[in-house]
């Protein structure tokens, strides 16, 4: 795989991250900041939309900020397996870090923050 590709759209605060430039994908909402372009049959990313970038890039007091990944319960079991297996691996955990949130000892709740990306300036 090549070098991503950036192209960042200050008036809509949009930062599309592309793999495979050109290459045809089936978007998967993560939640509603978050898309994530893939190839279902070959089980690759072909790329990333963060919506409202900046506010997702933005540190806190403590530390970078987290969201849940609402679309993930939406997804079937078989597409929400592949999703998570794209999430976990390069390229895609260079610019998401996931992780849970466990309120209790029953539920699990998936949520990502954005790794920072230096080539862009916002």
């Amino acid at each position: 795989m090549n070098d991503p590709a950036f192209n960042y759209d200050e008036a809509s605060d949009t930062l599309y991250v592309s793999f495979a430039p050109g290459e045809n994908a089936t978007g998967i909402e993560l939640n509603d900041h978050i898309l994530l372009r893939i190839n279902k049959r070959e089980r690759k990313p072909v790329g990333l939309t963060f919506f409202e970038y900046s506010l997702l890039a933005q540190k806190t007091e403590i530390g970078p900020r987290s969201f849940p990944l609402t679309g993930l319960a939406e997804l079937s079991g078989e597409l929400r397996a592949i999703v998570i297996e794209i999430l976990r691996q390069p390229p895609v955990n260079q610019f998401l870090s996931v992780s849970t949130y466990t309120p209790s000892f029953v539920e699990t709740i998936p949520i990502t923050s954005i790794q920072t990306i230096a080539s862009i300036a916002v």
